[in-house]
């Protein structure tokens, strides 16, 4: 079994994890299963800022929001940070970037299929 048939089986059984999510990392491209807001994350975890910024930077889920939140944090960009923190609607700043990267990784992984790869929720 390929690397990507286990990383879509883990994904669309919601089994995918933190690790799994790092390990395809070294994949030239992201699981099609992902949701928008995971697959910003994974381009942004390839260092690909500019391509994460443009999967997030026009939808209006809170998921995708949050994310664009961290990008313009990361950025160095705090007003706007603050602007889609407070358009998230929750609290999604960590005391480090690479805590957030993970707990918006994490808390992704865990949503229900709420904005596929098909549209917004």
């Amino acid at each position: 079994m390929t690397t990507r048939v286990l990383e879509r089986k883990l994904v669309l059984k919601g089994r995918m994890g933190i690790e799994q999510f790092r390990a395809s990392l070294a994949q030239e491209a992201p699981s099609q299963d992902l949701s928008p807001a995971l697959t910003a994350l994974w381009w942004d975890g390839k260092g690909n800022w500019a391509r994460a910024h443009g999967m997030v930077d026009q939808l209006e889920t809170q998921e995708a929001m949050a994310v664009h939140a961290y990008l313009h944090r990361k950025e160095g960009e705090d007003w706007n940070a603050d602007y889609w923190y407070g358009r998230a609607g929750k609290q999604f700043r960590r005391p480090t970037l690479e805590a957030e990267w993970e707990a918006l990784v994490e808390g992704l992984l865990r949503e229900p299929e709420s904005e596929s790869a098909g549209g917004e929720a």
